[in-house]
């Protein structure tokens, strides 16, 4: 299923049920599992291994060196998961070692039209980055996020789990699990209530959610204490625990 227009270094571990088409170069210490299929005019270099079902579309570029004026071309790798859909133009780059030597992609992500995930990033799973997204390197993104078009991240920032952001978002903080964040420099506007929703969460836990980050954002309480009341809140929902968990462990500084 290998094109004959394609070009496959000969140490690439290709599945045999791949699909790669016309004029798609492969390089060495490339990996692909099965089901995968790569479109034409499609570069993937190694060290990379991507794992089953995942589609590739025309002009991605994955495992590219990263754009580091410190790499030396070490052996950094990419690694992306499982039923992966990365569009047209998508790039994706290798780690460094100074960001553990990888980047990462987990499973049953989207990744549309352009968009960029620079080195070291770790992308969880279920995530949408929605067109032109661009990750700068270090960034974590948790699972069931979904950033808006044109959303730019800085670099060493963490998107907790459930979040979400507006278009042309520019992040230069930590996103708080559950949170929406919108605008250029984002703000908090409110929690991913819709998301949430179509995920299932019950109605008492989005209730506590909300009330947590009224607390948080919009409370004229001093920040100590609110931080007592929302601790009270997470003591009756594990959701809520997660996102002053989050928070505490910020490095950054969150947006409010």
């Amino acid at each position: 299923m290998i094109h004959p227009q394609a070009i496959v270094d000969p140490s690439a571990k290709i599945a045999d049920d791949v699909s790669i088409g016309p004029f798609t170069v492969i390089g060495a210490d490339v990996e692909i599992g099965s089901g995968t299929t790569v479109a034409s005019h499609v570069v993937i270099n190694g060290p990379t291994k991507i794992g089953k079902d995942n589609r590739i579309f025309q002009f991605a570029s994955v495992g590219e060196k990263p754009q580091d004026l410190k790499f030396d071309d070490e052996p950094t790798e990419l690694v992306i998961g499982d039923r992966n859909t990365i569009r047209e133009y998508v790039n994706i780059h290798r780690g460094t070692p100074g960001g553990g030597n990888v980047t990462k992609i987990g499973n049953d992500n989207l990744l549309m039209v352009s968009v960029h995930v620079a080195h070291d990033c770790i992308v969880g799973n279920n995530v949408i980055l929605a067109n032109a997204t661009a990750l700068a390197g270090h960034v974590i993104v948790e699972d069931f996020v979904i950033l808006g078009g044109y959303t730019t991240v800085h670099q060493f920032t963490r998107i907790g789990a459930h979040a979400f952001t507006g278009f042309s978002t520019a992040i230069d903080r930590d996103v708080l699990p559950f949170f929406t964040v919108a605008g250029n420099r984002a703000r908090a506007v409110g929690i991913n209530k819709e998301g949430l929703k179509r995920r299932n969460f019950s109605p008492e836990s989005i209730r506590a959610l909300q009330d947590a980050f009224k607390l948080l954002i919009k409370s004229s309480c001093s920040h100590k204490v609110a931080l007592e009341k929302v601790e009270e809140i997470a003591q009756q929902d594990e959701n809520v625990r997660m996102m002053l968990d989050f928070l505490d462990a910020s490095e950054r500084g969150w947006i409010r």
